[in-house]
């Protein structure tokens, strides 16, 4: 079984998470390294992915400003989204085993580790057969926006646990009208431990793509912005 290293940064801005994701795909595609996944909550930022448009964004760049929103632009899949406090992101940096080299299957399996995680928390969840990520109903729970470069992995998932919802107004979510964007706390009606959420994710990450979690990091601050 292979192992990975769970790394929790605690929060930290998206260029620092970026530049670390950068380090570790370098050293994986080069034979060295190890992999990896990082754990972290972000400072308010909208992310565009190589999809999105200019209309799914709702707010100007003055307006975001005011809202201390940072807007940037990714590599990644998908369209456009939120990321913040109380909010779960994880990219994982792994090396896809022949039998997995597949984005289709790679984005469900990482919807899969979002479903079954969810179900310990009593909350049923599901799929969407036209967009992407994780649904309770009609309210999206978690977003998925991968990339994958010579089989090696990275950007990830977002998961709403205790999420501020307004800063979805900012945008269009995904580049999806009128979706509705949730978390675990508006489902549940109470606050949740995120420590609690992780170490769940974790567990049925490692699960789904039979890996030994080798290393968990203490949470710290890792950057800011």
């Amino acid at each position: 079984m292979k192992t990975i290293s769970i790394q929790d940064l605690g929060v930290a801005s998206f260029p620092d998470a970026y530049a670390r994701q950068r380090r570790s795909i370098e050293e994986l595609q080069n034979g060295g390294g190890e992999e990896v996944m990082f754990l972290l909550e972000h400072p308010h930022v909208v992310t565009k992915g190589r999809n999105a448009s200019d209309s799914a964004l709702k707010a100007s760049r003055e307006h975001l400003a005011r809202k201390n929103v940072v807007l940037v632009e990714t590599d990644r899949g998908g369209d456009i989204t939120y990321h913040g406090p109380g909010q779960l992101v994880g990219y994982p940096i792994i090396e896809l085993e022949p039998g997995r080299r597949d984005i289709r299957r790679y984005v469900n399996d990482i919807e899969e580790v979002i479903l079954r995680a969810l179900t310990e928390f009593s909350i049923r969840a599901r799929r969407d057969r036209v967009n992407r990520g994780v649904w309770v109903d009609d309210r999206k729970i978690a977003s998925v926006g991968v990339r994958i470069s010579r089989w090696v992995t990275s950007h990830g998932f977002a998961l709403n646990v205790n999420t501020d919802l307004s800063f979805f107004s900012l945008i269009v979510p995904c580049g999806i009208p009128n979706c509705e964007m949730t978390s675990m706390s508006r489902e549940l009606g109470r606050s949740l431990n995120m420590d609690d959420v992780k170490d769940v994710v974790v567990r049925n990450f490692c699960d789904v793509f039979d890996r030994e979690p080798i290393t968990v990091t203490a949470a710290k601050e890792a950057g800011s912005g």
